[in-house]
């Protein structure tokens, strides 16, 4: 690849394409690739068939954390 034929365009695509792969390996998940274990998947499903809701400010209080 000839950098000097790019354009600004095509060079700002690159530079965002590198440093997105780059904070991807240093702030990557990582749980990724880790078996759930049973009782976290019934949990889970749990939880995702259930209609009852939480908002953020409640999970906050819970927590005790300032907005």
């Amino acid at each position: 690849m000839d950098l000097s034929q790019l354009t600004a365009e095509q060079l700002k695509e690159l530079v965002r394409g590198l440093v997105d792969d780059r904070l991807r390996e240093l702030v990557g998940d990582p749980d990724l690739g880790l078996q759930l274990g049973e009782a976290l998947r019934t949990r889970l499903k749990q939880s995702l068939t259930s209609t009852e809701r939480v908002s953020g400010d409640e999970v906050a209080e819970k927590l005790g954390l300032n907005w």
